[in-house]
């Protein structure tokens, strides 16, 4: 949470402190929801209460739908973008719709807000010759290097391979415990969103670079603090996201020709390339953990107009 926001929800009265408070233990609890979308969510009402207190309102009861409608308009006029304002109009929704189910209010004024569509662009994604040649990408190690920075080494090389090569999201690979892993199945035990549980396959780069960082490299980082966790950092303890993209970064800008991406840059890329080598969707959608088929689906835009650029690349009369 900002210093801006902290000091907004500090001086809101206690009648609407209150009912605030209520609907962000149920996000936690009740939704378990992750840490940062409850931030983002919770950073989207405190505003919105704050502008109801600007126009004269003291308890929920007063917000009514001018005052969403007037809410969204001022971000806007401050440079709100389509899909920030599409968040905050959800923001508003799920806390009015809590106010009625709570019995704090009578109607819910949030379900006649509307809200703009956020335009959804095409992300960016490997070729599958450059997916290759990221997974590629020499890590050397100097011959006089600690044993540390050959760990680090085969690590690295393992959180891309099971990235790309699985379509994991970053906070379930930091999440994965050693015993996650079934080797004979080749198959991780994953912790998704709304801690989801799946099962997600990998192939057999993954699984040799995982045979190599077990025996090579992760006994050489491990501590007596480093618990079950697969990947460590260079002090022992689980890795940090961060520098899970920090590794993804090096090796795509060191593809020439290939998009610089983060991790889920890989994941795209991995769904992209299943889809294309095939796959159904609705395979896909259990692949990634997505809850919509709708949020899978973007992944067929991708294909179909990396199809058109061939085709306009290639086809005499294109």
């Amino acid at each position: 949470m900002t210093s801006r926001t902290a000091l907004a929800r500090a001086a809101l009265p206690p009648t609407l402190a209150e009912p605030l408070d209520a609907w962000v233990e149920h996000l936690v609890a009740g939704r378990d929801l992750s840490e940062h979308t409850v931030r983002a969510y919770t950073g989207d009402v405190v505003s919105l209460l704050d502008h109801l207190v600007r126009l004269g309102g003291t308890r929920v009861t007063d917000l009514d739908l001018a005052a969403l409608r007037s809410w969204l308009a001022l971000g806007r006029t401050r440079g709100d973008s389509r899909a920030t304002t599409a968040r905050r109009a959800a923001s508003a929704r799920g806390f009015t719709a809590h106010l009625r189910r709570s019995g704090l209010t009578t109607e819910d004024v949030g379900l006649r807000l509307a809200s703009p569509r956020s335009h959804r662009t095409l992300p960016d994604v490997l070729t599958a010759d450059q997916a290759r040649a990221v997974s590629e990408v020499p890590r050397p190690v100097a011959e006089d290097a600690p044993p540390a920075d050959a760990a680090l080494a085969l690590r690295d090389a393992l959180a891309v391979e099971l990235l790309y090569g699985s379509g994991i999201r970053v906070a379930e690979l930091v999440g994965l415990d050693v015993d996650d892993v079934d080797h004979g199945r080749r198959l991780l035990r994953v912790l998704g969103k709304g801690r989801k549980e799946r099962s997600v396959p990998f192939g057999i780069p993954a699984e040799q670079a995982l045979r190599r960082w077990l025996a090579d490299g992760r006994p050489v980082l491990a501590r007596e603090g480093s618990g079950p966790a697969l990947l460590l950092g260079v002090r022992g303890a689980r890795i940090d996201p961060r520098e899970v993209r920090r590794v993804v970064h090096a090796a795509t800008a060191a593809v020439p020709g290939a998009p610089e991406l983060g991790p889920h840059g890989l994941r795209h890329s991995a769904a992209t390339h299943v889809l294309e080598g095939g796959a159904d969707l609705r395979s896909v959608q259990e692949l990634l953990g997505h809850a919509s088929l709708a949020t899978t689906q973007i992944y067929t835009h991708v294909t179909v107009e990396r199809l058109r650029a061939v085709h306009a690349a290639a086809h005499p009369r294109a």
